[in-house]
This record gives C-alpha cells, sequence and structure tokens, in this order.
C-alpha cells in the first residue's frame, strides 16, 4: 500500500493507492496550528483491511512533524484516534 499526500495552501489529503487502484483518501484543512480532518473514504474492495487506519496514522505522523494538533471532525477518524493512545499527543485536548 503506498500512501501519497497531496499537500495544497491550506488544506491536503492522503491517498491510498494499491497496484494503481484507489483504496481510500483522508482530507483535511489547517487553521493555524490545527490540522482538522473532515472526511475519510475507504473504498468498498477495501474496507475492513485498515486502510483508513493507515490513512489516519499518516495524518498523524504529519502533524506530529509539524507540530500540529489534531481536530477530528470525521467520525471515524475520531474513533480510531481515540483507541489508540500513542496519538493522543497530536489530538487537540477538547477532542480527546
Amino acid at each position: 500500500m503506498e500512501i501519497t499526500h497531496i499537500n495544497e495552501q491550506g488544506r491536503g489529503h492522503f491517498a491510498a493507492k494499491e497496484n494503481e487502484e484507489e483504496a481510500g483518501s483522508i482530507h483535511y484543512t489547517l487553521a493555524g496550528n490545527n490540522m482538522i480532518i473532515s472526511h475519510t473514504e475507504v473504498a468498498d474492495a477495501w474496507e475492513g483491511k485498515g486502510v483508513g487506519k493507515e490513512l489516519v496514522a499518516a495524518a498523524v505522523a504529519f502533524a506530529r512533524t509539524a507540530g500540529w494538533q489534531i481536530i477530528p471532525l470525521c467520525t471515524f477518524a475520531k474513533a480510531v484516534l481515540s483507541r489508540n493512545t500513542q496519538w493522543q499527543d497530536v489530538v487537540a485536548p477538547a477532542h480527546r
């Protein structure tokens, strides 16, 4: 699984692909030092195979490196973040 980061001015997304087939994506916008995760999508053929968690992990790694806090508006991302205590340092306190 290859995950690429597309970073545009003030927003971006991570895309997961396997053999040129898009498996999923996670989208965010930036507000100050906050990465606001708005949507995670996984293709039907890839559901239940950990793609969504890999995308959240990529967002966490990027936010951690940049020194940002994550605000998970996406219910999937919020659930994954809440189950992984090692990622709580990058989740904005009001969203833990």
